[in-house]
């Protein structure tokens, strides 16, 4: 199931001249002096990238948009009938907030309008964006910022209606982004990648929204094994056949109570000359629905564990991005995949599992399955060979609790909690560095066996961190690691936001390979 596209151009044209359905203008909440058209001061302020719809209007535009309820707020959006002052039928003006003193407004700001203006403009086919985009330093991210945000506001899954929807007013197709030079190879690179990242990001949200019984984990590894294959990428699938006489204990344990036996794919890129001799590994959980197991959840809100595979449609998705982008790495990415079900054949709270690397791990609720699944996935890694270990899953209801649904929770080695943090604020996706108490895990000591899977008296306190202490367990000492959990982040239940829409979110891709083209240039 695949959403319907939108594409980006650049173009230099006026504004006021571009033949499109509608032309975007940002606008500021913060009073000044004058508008750029030099009007008298308001309570709005136009931003740069509007002076020529501001002429065109005779300096009443702020004015009209006031009357119309403008406040300039971010994501506000107000559109406006243009009655032929400029070429295009309809004006839309998208809020940045208060007008940033001596730069242009943040990334993210400009991220998140156009995501909320493409949006808002479903039903046109060609859009404009005319915001304002420096000519510093500072220019080839808010290009980017924009040029993502118009690609993911524009999302739409595609669904599995069987009836015309009248109502449904189609994605625009079609966005151009106002540059002063439209041939520049340094803005044309930014749409290039744009269009990659943005792109693996949108297949995300596709997997992530897909109806569970139709990606079961041999679905889900075919279709991952089949994109990456098209992109060039190294791929290895292993079966429940292979995963058994590999002994990968965990995945078997999870994916044995359901009829559709479980994978771990693993994906390769290798760089032209080797790159700079670093290693990267990606690891994302992929339970492609979660019932619990024995250890089963509530019925209310059970339809949305189709998302708790988001963390492996993350780790597919960036590969295929990476693949595109080429970075001077080798990075693996490695997916396990388990459909946890009850059944007569499930695993069992009291069960003892042997897992990849040979630990043994008491069982003590079936629910906590996605550990089970990285820590094989982690060793596997680990064994490989790699110099940094980044491991991302929807693994906790904790991190919820502690951090919200939009900042996730980061555990692992200190110096690389940094970097995944830096990065997720570099690129809009918060990250928030946890601890990983000695008290977490003596409480998770077991008489029978190497390590409880949870807290040996249930206590649930430290949720989170109980889940990035078990996963430590499987990362080889001198391995930089962490765990990024994305319980909250990866699927968003509300109603749009920015250029979040309803279902998946696409978090962290962007983090990741943001993440991985850091390790590129820097080691």
């Amino acid at each position: 199931m695949t959403s319907p596209s939108t594409t980006l151009s650049l173009v230099d044209t006026d504004p006021a001249e571009l033949a499109v359905d509608a032309i975007v203008i940002g606008l500021h909440s913060q009073t000044g002096e004058q508008d750029v058209a030099g009007g008298p001061a308001g309570t709005l302020l136009l931003a740069s990238g509007a002076e020529s719809i501001a002429a065109a209007f005779d300096g009443k535009l702020t004015e009209t948009l006031a009357l119309l309820g403008a406040t300039g707020a971010p994501g506000e959006v107000i559109k406006l009938a243009t009655l032929g002052t400029v070429t295009a039928p309809v004006v839309a003006a998208v809020g940045l907030g208060p007008e940033p003193t001596g730069a242009a407004p943040a990334p993210e700001t400009l991220r998140r309008a156009a995501g909320a203006v493409v949006r808002a403009l479903a039903g046109a086919r060609r859009v404009a964006l005319s915001l304002p985009l420096p000519d510093d330093a500072d220019a080839a991210d808010a290009l980017r910022a924009v040029a993502e945000g118009a690609l993911l506001g524009g999302y739409r899954f595609a669904g599995y209606k069987t009836r015309p929807q009248p109502a449904r007013r189609e994605p625009v197709a079609e966005v151009l982004i106002a540059v002063p030079e439209a041939g520049d190879a340094g803005a044309r690179a930014e749409i290039e990648r744009a269009h990659a990242v943005a792109g693996a990001v949108r297949l995300t949200r596709d997997w992530v929204n897909t109806a569970p019984n139709l990606l079961r984990p041999p679905a889900f590894a075919d279709v991952v094994a089949e994109a990456a294959r098209a992109a060039g990428l190294a791929v290895e699938v292993l079966d429940e056949a292979a995963l058994a006489a590999g002994g990968y204990g965990g995945i078997l344990a999870v994916g044995q109570g359901s009829e559709a036996p479980p994978r771990l794919v693993k994906l390769t890129y290798t760089p032209e000359g080797g790159g700079n001799g670093k290693r990267v590994a990606l690891v994302g959980k992929g339970i492609t629905f979660d019932t619990g197991g024995i250890s089963i959840k509530p019925a209310q809100g059970m339809w949305e564990m189709k998302s708790d595979m988001g963390g492996a449609a993350a780790v597919g998705a960036a590969m295929l991005a990476i693949a595109a982008l080429k970075p001077a790495v080798t990075v693996t990415g490695y997916l396990p995949m388990a459909e946890n079900m009850p059944s007569g054949t499930s695993y069992r709270p009291g069960d003892v599992i042997t897992m990849y690397n040979g630990k043994k791990v008491e069982v003590l609720n079936t629910d906590a399955e996605g550990r089970m699944v990285l820590g094989d996935a982690m060793a596997r890694a680990c064994e490989d060979g790699t110099d940094y270990l980044f491991e991302v899953s929807t693994l906790t209801g904790g991190q919820v609790v502690s951090l919200g649904k939009r900042i996730s929770g980061v555990m692992g080695t200190p110096e690389l909690c940094e970097r995944v943090r830096a990065a997720g604020d570099a690129v809009g996706e918060p990250a928030w560095p946890m601890p990983l108490p000695d008290e977490v895990r003596k409480g998770m000591e077991s008489d029978v066996a190497d390590i409880s899977q949870v807290n040996a008296g249930m206590d649930r306190a430290g949720h989170m961190l109980q889940g990035g202490v078990f996963l430590r367990e499987f990362v080889t000492d001198g391995v930089a690691w962490t765990h990024l959990d994305i319980a909250g982040p990866s699927y968003h239940s509300g109603e749009a936001t920015g250029y979040w829409t309803k279902g998946g979110t696409g978090v962290p891709v962007r983090t990741l390979v943001h993440l991985v083209e850091d390790v590129a240039a820097n080691g």
